[in-house]
């Protein structure tokens, strides 16, 4: 259990180092399921991406999906080098996570999302169920709609800021979006933002621990409405050491 726990915190400090860093910033007594969560998510979220063929990756996918189910259903282990670490999360929380799986079976395919509110539904299933698993990994299950609406919209600021390689890969993309569909997009998330915060003040504080992940949501989000051009240049993220003290400020306001 300790060596998978110990896999699933050095595979996120590389392949997702701002969740790590939000991790890691929390009671220590609150870690192992989030290692667990987020290491999972990670697996899941490459998946699509071990081949470039659509069907070899849609089948490296639905490995997940069904081990995830199996796992949450029945306590089936993973047959993975994390696997032994997934007991840690919940079923409640197994079963966000097979959503952000199924919804990413659009990352194997280069079709464009149609228009904005399918990219919107897409974020909710990839981002925003796994912030709201985290809540039921910290025992907060009443904030569930209050995390997923926040980490919705942290999934656009990363979408934003991915968008150089997704469109150097051809994936992920929203027909038709230019510099002012960007900003428009980073418009209605300020905004569903502010509304998920606002929900989140009254909140138990494993709740607003949970949505420390999110803490540079606002800052991506503001640059893109001001120089929307930043997004397909790849300027949107701020520099290692505003990100720190950013993650600093938050980690204290919990």
């Amino acid at each position: 259990m300790k060596t998978a726990l110990a896999t699933c915190a050095a595979r996120l400090e590389t392949g997702d180092p701002d969740r790590f860093a939000a991790v890691m910033a929390l009671p220590p007594e609150t870690r192992a399921p989030l290692f667990a969560l987020y290491a999972a998510n990670l697996e899941i979220a490459r998946a699509p991406w071990a081949s470039p063929e659509p069907m070899v990756a849609e089948i490296r996918l639905q490995w997940w999906i069904e081990a995830l189910d199996a796992l949450a259903r029945t306590g089936r282990d993973v047959p993975h080098d994390i696997g032994p670490a997934l007991v840690n999360i919940p079923a409640q929380a197994l079963e966000m996570l097979t959503e952000a799986a199924e919804a990413r079976r659009v990352d194997c395919w280069s079709d464009p999302f149609a228009d904005a509110a399918r990219l919107w539904d897409y974020l909710e299933a990839t981002a925003g169920a796994p912030m709201a698993a985290a809540g039921h990994c910290l025992q907060v299950p009443q904030a569930e709609a209050r995390l997923r609406a926040l980490g919705t919209v942290t999934g656009l600021a990363n979408w934003l800021i991915a968008q150089p390689e997704l469109a150097a890969r051809g994936r992920l993309k929203l027909a038709g979006a230019g510099a002012e569909s960007f900003a428009d997009l980073a418009r209605e998330g300020l905004a569903r933002l502010e509304a998920a915060q606002a929900a989140l003040q009254d909140a138990p504080r494993p709740a607003r621990m949970a949505a420390l992940p999110g803490w540079q949501t606002r800052a991506v989000l503001e640059r893109a409405v001001r120089a929307p051009e930043a997004v397909p240049s790849g300027r949107l993220r701020e520099a290692e050491i505003k990100r720190r003290f950013g993650l600093l400020r938050a980690r204290l306001a919990l």
